[in-house]
């Protein structure tokens, strides 16, 4: 079992987290959505596609503009209250690595901890026991928030990411995280060249025999685009097909930008996989 704050889910189901994000700079949708009313309008469209989570965000992840803690629990507190409020059942994560700022937004009625930067605050995981909430634990190789990897190295990087990973688990567990509030990801990207991140593709099954569920974030990701040698915005072929990869290994979460093409996705290759039905078969039959 998952459980997600108060929304639990079984071990054959895959959930789409839909990016929302609350910045003016954002690399994919150039703060198409750093207004609330639209931000909010994002929300609905993607539930309306079948988004089981939303992650809102108050920073982008890239080098730039240095935003303090009250500007970026202003950008993100007040309107996960708003969304809780439309949506109850619907699954709020928050992506940030300050545990004031998650504090404030558990408050407010999110569910999960994304934290993207693999534990730079040793306080986060107090925080996700405190209110009992899911935590992505990442893997960064130790880069700090908010940088870009150069000449990155490592003897084995699936194993660092397995070691890093479980590590920031048992930290969570030790601090009171529930185990089926867990949740690891290998987090593309972060901490890695493209060499890295392909690697890391095609061994994820590395991580989805570990226990814990798999969140995976590849949605036009620069090493998608580097591979193909495509902008953003063009990406979304190259994008599905690494989701199609680690779908096959089981990766159960997804953070994408486009919710239906993903979904599609990832159900023709769990219904491959043998792990889930059909959703009709009558050919031959009838």
């Amino acid at each position: 079992m998952l459980r997600l704050g108060g929304h639990t889910f079984g071990d054959d189901e895959t959930l789409m987290m839909a990016i929302v994000n609350r910045t003016p700079d954002s690399f994919f949708d150039k703060g198409a959505t750093w207004e609330e009313s639209a931000a909010l309008a994002r929300v609905r469209s993607v539930v309306a596609e079948g988004a089981e989570i939303v992650d809102i965000g108050g920073i982008k992840a890239a080098p730039g503009v240095e935003i303090p803690e009250a500007e970026e629990r202003a950008r993100v507190v007040d309107f996960v209250a708003t969304v809780r409020a439309e949506f109850p059942e619907l699954v709020i994560s928050v992506d940030t690595w300050r545990a004031s700022v998650a504090d404030a937004v558990c408050a407010a009625g999110a569910d999960v901890i994304n934290d993207a930067w693999g534990g730079a605050d040793p306080e986060l995981v107090s925080v996700a026991a405190a209110h009992d909430v899911a935590l992505v634990c990442t893997h960064t190789g130790g880069a700090a928030v908010r940088t870009r990897p150069y000449r990155r190295e490592y003897d084995d990087v699936m194993a660092s990411v397995v070691a890093d990973c479980l590590a920031y688990a048992s930290r969570a567990l030790a601090a009171g995280v529930a185990t089926e509030s867990i949740v690891i990801d290998p987090a593309h990207d972060f901490g890695k060249n493209t060499f890295h991140s392909l690697e890391v593709t095609r061994r994820l099954g590395e991580m989805t025999g570990l226990g814990y569920p798999v969140l995976v974030s590849l949605s036009n990701k620069d090493f998608v685009g580097e591979t193909l040698d495509l902008p953003v915005g063009s990406r979304l072929i190259g994008t599905l097909a690494a989701t199609a990869v680690c779908a096959l290994a089981g990766a159960r979460i997804y953070r994408v930008h486009q919710v239906g093409p993903t979904r599609e996705t990832v159900d023709m290759v769990w219904s491959i996989a043998g792990r889930r039905p059909p959703a009709r078969a009558i050919r031959g039959l009838q």
